[in-house]
């Protein structure tokens, strides 16, 4: 009989400070921190700050705020991205010491012209670094993976076969390495974010499985959208308002079929985020996404 307890639960928040957190950001922290908190879990807090040249001074700090006047607030230690990159580069030390990454100097422009799929054209050129991005080799594909709101997502075998980028030709650590390697390290149990992050999910899976890692549980939230766009800081989404809280809250946990009710429009934020703890159901939440892969 196996009498070990239930591993704790471990979500996260991981913003970018290219801005101001706007609505679509409410609600993916938001989202995440009541799956948290509805298992009696943690709900930590990781600024993705690897990005330099798209960063804008003092989003970090406006990022904080936010989320204080909102009344969310993380568990353990603040963590930022930067402050990991010895972590990112002895991985990538190691997996070229195994022969699984190797340079390319393919151009986005080349990548395009060949079918919009990179085809592995440099893997056995053995190239020198300079002006090259890293990628890794993709032996171990991911043709699907199972979302606890969007049901099975099915990977096209061009997308999940590809070898793809773990450092940027500008030398910058790529996405897919590091959110993988701070996950992991971090010990996340399951990664709620927007749907927009689908895509990417078959090749982090894949960076799990070679570093033999515990695959966590995925749950990609819907989209908010104006005029038929996602909101993101690329698309000029305006900034919360952190003298009016509850408004937002209320219209997040709207958004997320939680119908809280009329009266709490009026409710001060913790008011709210208690009801929002205690009433949280997943199965609210509106379903399928209309994104492709």
């Amino acid at each position: 009989m196996n009498n070990s307890a239930p591993k704790p639960y471990i979500g996260r928040f991981a913003p970018s400070p290219s801005g101001p957190l706007h609505f679509g950001s409410l609600v993916a922290a938001l989202g995440s921190y009541l799956q948290a908190k509805s298992q009696q879990g943690s709900w930590l807090l990781r600024i993705e700050d690897l990005d330099p040249p798209r960063e804008v001074p003092g989003a970090a700090d406006a990022i904080l705020h936010t989320l204080d006047a909102f009344g969310l607030h993380w568990d353990g230690p603040l963590v930022y991205q930067s402050q990991r990159l010895s972590d990112y580069q002895d991985t990538l030390h190691d997996w070229a010491r195994a022969g699984l990454t190797y340079h390319c100097h393919c151009t986005r422009k080349m990548i395009a012209a060949s079918g919009g799929f990179y085809n592995g054209h440099c893997r056995n050129l053995a190239l020198t670094s300079q002006q090259a991005a890293t990628r890794l080799v993709m032996a171990q594909p991911v043709y699907h993976f199972y979302d606890q709101l969007q049901g099975t997502i099915n990977i096209p075998r061009s997308l999940a076969e590809e070898d793809f980028i773990i450092r940027r030709r500008d030398g910058l650590y790529a996405y897919n390495l590091a959110v993988v390697l701070d996950d992991a390290q971090a010990g996340i149990t399951e990664v709620v974010r927007g749907a927009d992050l689908l895509e990417p999910t078959g090749r982090q899976i894949a960076v799990y499985q070679l570093l033999k890692s515990p695959i966590p549980n995925w749950l990609h939230l819907p989209l908010a959208s104006r005029a038929g766009l996602k909101l993101s800081k690329q698309n000029h989404a305006p900034a919360l308002d952190v003298n009016h809280p509850s408004k937002a809250l209320w219209q997040a946990l709207n958004f997320l079929g939680q119908q809280p009710p009329a009266q709490l429009l009026r409710a001060d934020v913790a008011e709210l985020l208690n009801w929002a703890r205690l009433n949280w159901s997943l199965d609210k939440v509106p379903g399928r996404t209309n994104i492709e892969l």
